[in-house]
This record gives structure tokens, sequence and C-alpha cells, in this order.
């Protein structure tokens, strides 16, 4: 029985503090589409999505009108395209990604991520096809995000891969260089991805899924740091307590949620993410947080162990109040997306290796980081692979969004408007890697992997 108190308290949050369930994400699978001719399997794959999503965003608006929970987004995830893909023979996927634009906005969703290939251990002939094909797929579509798996616990890291994701970022940056190289911000690449993220760019449908299902990602920091407000000289049991309370109380509302949209929709209930996503709002900033923990700004010496904190206490938190947690859960640190953090960099206080550094404890990697647009293919690899070495070695979730802005240097802002914000143009380290990246091959699994 909910009481008059809680209902009283999750109004509280939702208008003072930003509290909203950041999206509801339906996975589908696309096996049952494939088919040897291409234009077929565009028809199969834009009939199969607007068939399942068909009602995915009015639902959404039910919910949060019966509840007064706002859904800020309702997305939809497909099995990777490059398993999907291959029976054609095609050598571009371009047509593929604009059927998954039409059938997004048919179904009248934000965006539409598993334009993907996962290639952790080697890259068949589709695999190659669907990497080349991201640039253009990118630079024609609206919707469309893509992601790229390259590393993994298990099988270590495939440096070909990550030397061609260097090249891909460059030429998406240059594809889309009219428009502040937006394309990569619909692309990340990830060490350990997993199956069930409903956040973009990352959202892939897993093969060991239901055919269709709902997976909801939560929200806000913002309630966090009003709880914190009212700690503020205490120690460090307490101010991990209260963030634990919290985050029980954030992801309370997300369950909630999510059993409703599985029950209206008849769709199965996946996970609750239990990632906290800042946006460009001030009062909804995980980098705020850190500055109430005590931290004058996000980089300060302390920010690694501040976010260690909210990291593992949001996740304690949050299990106790769903049985069903996956995704990638804990704390983003999106740069361009947080206004504390856009101000932390451009003060100085922020840079790539404290990023860097952040990411060992997080949820997630460099993400939303714009450098200068004449960075060389082979530097973003060098940055990529030191990122899929951290997620490898720590059999954790890593990702890189990382965006070289064509025409800007450091010091410059690149606009990127509504979620997606604004970032200033980070320096990065000038000394190349070239040699090291031009091995190739596979760096092997670390000796943790073999617990079988």
């Amino acid at each position: 029985m909910i009481s008059r108190f809680e209902v009283q308290e999750t109004n509280k949050m939702i208008q003072e503090a930003n509290l909203d369930i950041r999206t509801i994400t339906m996975g589908i699978s696309l096996l049952d589409c494939i088919s040897g001719d291409m234009d077929k399997l565009c028809e199969n794959i834009y009939n199969k999505i607007t068939t399942c999503a068909k009602d995915l965003v009015s639902v959404g608006e039910q919910i949060s009108k019966k509840y007064g929970i706002p859904i800020v987004n309702k997305r939809i995830s497909v099995t990777p395209i490059a398993l999907v893909a291959g029976a054609t023979k095609a050598t571009s996927y371009v047509p593929i990604a604009k059927a998954l634009d039409r059938a997004a906005e048919a179904a009248g969703v934000n965006f539409i991520g598993g334009f993907s290939a996962l290639v952790q251990k080697g890259m068949s002939p589709a695999d190659r096809v669907l990497i080349e094909s991201i640039p253009e797929a990118l630079s024609v579509t609206e919707r469309v995000c893509s992601s790229i798996n390259v590393g993994c616990i298990k099988s270590g890291i495939n440096m070909d891969a990550v030397k061609l994701i260097g090249e891909v970022i460059k030429q998406t940056a240059e594809y889309t260089a009219d428009r502040e190289s937006i394309g990569c911000a619909k692309f990340v690449v990830f060490c350990n991805a997993p199956d069930d993220n409903p956040f973009m760019a990352g959202a892939f449908h897993g093969v060991g899924e239901h055919d269709t299902v709902i997976n909801v990602g939560v929200s806000g920091p913002g309630v966090v740091k009003k709880a914190l407000e009212q700690v503020r000289e205490a120690d460090f049991e307490t101010l991990c307590e209260t963030v634990k309370r919290t985050a029980f109380k954030i992801t309370r509302a997300g369950q909630m949620v999510a059993e409703e949209a599985s029950k209206m929709l008849g769709v199965p209930f996946g996970i609750i993410d239990l990632s906290l996503a800042p946006t460009p709002a001030i009062g909804d900033s995980i980098a705020e947080i850190f500055e109430e923990m005590g931290l004058e700004m996000a980089g300060a010496p302390g920010t690694t162990a501040a976010l260690a904190i909210l990291n593992d206490s949001v996740k304690k938190g949050g299990v106790m109040a769903s049985s069903y947690v996956g995704g990638l859960s804990g704390a983003f640190i999106p740069v361009s997306e947080d206004h504390a953090m856009i101000k932390a960099a451009e003060a100085g206080a922020l840079t790539l290796e404290k990023l860097e550094a952040m990411t060992c404890v997080c949820s997630v990697g460099l993400d939303m980081v714009a450098i200068p647009g004449d960075t060389s293919a082979k530097t973003i690899s060098g940055i990529i692979a030191d990122e899929m070495a951290i997620g490898m070695i720590n059999a954790k979730t890593t990702a890189v969004r990382i965006i070289p802005v064509q025409g800007k240097g450091v010091g410059e802002c690149v606009e990127f408007g509504g979620l997606l914000g604004r970032a200033p143009i980070m320096p990065i380290n000038s000394y190349n890697c070239d040699r090291f990246i031009d091995r190739g091959g596979r760096i092997p699994a670390p000796i943790h992997s073999f617990k079988n």
C-alpha cells in the first residue's frame, strides 16, 4: 500500500528536483526479418518495428499523465544489424539505416539504436560492411544510433577494429561537418557492451532476449543533490546512506512505470537501468552532486573518490528497489549534457585524463567529449584503446563517444542543442601512438577472465 507521505514525496521530487524517467525503450528482435534481398529485408524491418512499437509513444504518454512522472524519451533498440544483414551480400547497409529511420519516425520515437556490430574477437564480412557504412548512415538519418563492441573480458580487445573505428569516427565527423560533426554524437564504441541497455547511443537488442521487451532508464541527479543538501556537514557513512535511500525511491518510480508499460503493451518487462543521467538543465547535474559533496568543481582532487561513492551507493539503493536491474546502472558523466561538467571543462578543472580516471569507477566512459577537428584517426584509436583496456581489466562496461569537431580547436565551443547540450573543445595529448595502433591483431583477454 502506497502511503500519502510517499505520494507527496514523489510529487516533491518531480516538482523541485527534476525527477524523471529518462526513457522507455522497447527492444525488438529482427532475426525473423532476415532476407537475402535488400529491399525485402528493409520492408520486413519496417513492418515489424512499426507493428511492435505502434502503441509505445501513446502508452508512455498515458503513464506519464496517470502518475504525473515525466517520461522524457521513448526509444527502440533492435538486433545488431550486422547479424541481420549478412545474407544480403550488400556492400553498404545505408538502405537499412534509412528503413530504421523511417520506422522510428512512423512510431514517433526519439531514437532507434542497433545499427551495430559485435566484433570483440574478430570481424565477419557483414561486420566490416556495417562499420564502413556508419559515416554515411549517420549523416543521412535523424534518429538512428550506432554502436560497436570491440572488447570484452573473455576475448580481449580487437585492435584491428579499434584502428578502423578511429578512421570511421573521423569520416563521420567530416560527413556531418556542416552540423557541428553531430553524427559522432550518435555513435559509441564499447567494451563489455550490455544486451539490455535502454540508453542511447549504445542501445541494441541482444540475441538472448525476448522477441520484444521493455527496458526503462531512470534518472534523477537533481533528486540526489537535493537530498545531499540536507546532510552537508555529515560524515561519509551518512552521505552514502542518503544516496542509497534516494536511489531506492528513484528506482521504485521507474519500477512502477516499467511494470505499467509492460502490462499495457503486452510486452515482457526486461530491466531497470539505474543510471543517473544528467541534462544541461541547472539542478540536474552529476557535477553539482560532486560540489554538494564538498568539491569546489568537478575535476578537483577527490573527484574520482566522489564518483566511486556515488556509483556504488546508487547501485546498492537501486537493487533493493527492483529485482531486474541491468543496462549500465550507475552514474553517467557526459561532458556536453551536464552544465556543471561543461563549466569545469571550460575552467580547465576537468581534463581528458581526469575523465579517463573517473571512468575506472563509473558506469560508462568518455562520453560526449568534443576534441579538435584535426585530431588524427590513430590518436582517436589510442584514446579508444585506453578506455577499452579499463573495461577489459576491470570487468566492467566502458565506452567512448568522442566528437572531433571539424574546423574547431581548443578554446572554442560546439552547440548541439537539446539533450546533447554544448561542449567546449578539450585539449588532448599531442604525442602520437601511430606505431602502437598499427600493430593490429588482438590484445589477449586478462588472466582473471578464466573463471569457468
